[in-house]
């Protein structure tokens, strides 16, 4: 997957990244999550909010270890809309029913709305999460420098 627009350094602006979520569920910090989405007025973040609960109540996108990868299709229909990721990360942990039913801390929203590039960046996302020395170091981060640092990292260990 060379492909350039799948660089997730690219993908994930430092303004994107929350490094102190505090909601006490998994609906206050999806809310927290599309909070730092650019660009989006009252009306498209309560949509992408509704969008984002009708798939977690279909089935959780908490994939185990601490990590949820919170994504939505056509959510946003506008074309124009960049492919985009935003960070977030919950020290305490939220019960976001994950399949192994642990707490989550690493959160990663993925919006897309082409359906290639939506798989490409769910792919890489689960490849890399899973390498514990990385989820370790997205929670060791101490600003969105170093998490962009350990994600340029990761994406080059491929």
């Amino acid at each position: 997957m060379n492909e350039p627009g799948l660089d997730l350094v690219k993908l994930l602006a430092p303004e994107c990244i929350h490094l102190n979520l505090e909601g006490a569920g998994a609906d206050a910090v999806l809310e927290e999550l599309v909070a730092r989405v650019p660009g989006l007025g009252a009306p498209e973040r309560s949509q992408l909010v509704a969008a984002l609960r009708a798939r977690e109540a279909m089935h959780s996108t908490g994939v185990g270890d601490g990590v949820a990868l919170p994504h939505t299709r056509d959510a946003l229909s506008d074309a124009s809309r960049a492919l985009m990721v935003v960070m977030g990360r919950h020290l305490a942990g939220v019960d976001f029913r994950a399949v192994d039913s642990r707490p989550v801390h690493l959160f990663f929203l993925i919006l897309a709305t082409n359906l290639k590039e939506h798989l490409a960046l769910l792919a890489r996302l689960s490849r890399m999460l899973r390498r514990p020395a990385v989820r370790k170091a997205l929670m060791a981060a101490a600003d969105p420098a170093a998490v962009v640092e350990v994600i340029a990292r990761a994406q080059a260990q491929r």
